[in-house]
């Protein structure tokens, strides 16, 4: 992800066409070493070819992808897992609610 990263940053910058040293260039100058095979291998799918119409065409394919929605269903066999554990503790903690409420008053009203 990031020669990708500095490979768009170089397209951004003017540079239509940036070699492998000029990756390298950008990940040197921020402290990070380039991986030589993931490098070389970005290069040689990204030669002539366009950023601005590869863009284009993955936005259209992610345009198909469906999301959101489905995020609710997830949870609940989590929960009837540990079901009775999380019972158990929710009930001391619900009486501990309970005595800190009425330590806070302490028997005097605020409009007695």
């Amino acid at each position: 992800m990031k020669h990708l990263a500095a490979y768009l940053l170089l397209g951004l910058g003017g540079n239509t066409s940036p070699s492998a040293d000029d990756v390298k260039g950008v990940l040197s100058s921020v402290g990070i070493d380039a991986d030589e095979d993931r490098l070389d291998k970005l290069i040689k799918e990204l030669e002539g070819k366009d950023l601005q119409e590869l863009i284009a065409e993955g936005s259209t394919k992610l345009a198909s992808v469906p999301s959101g929605g489905g995020g609710g269903g997830g949870a609940a066999p989590a929960a009837a897992a540990g079901g009775e554990a999380a019972a158990a503790e929710e009930k001391p903690a619900e009486k501990e609610e309970e005595k800190e409420e009425s330590d806070e008053d302490m028997g005097f009203g605020l409009f007695d």
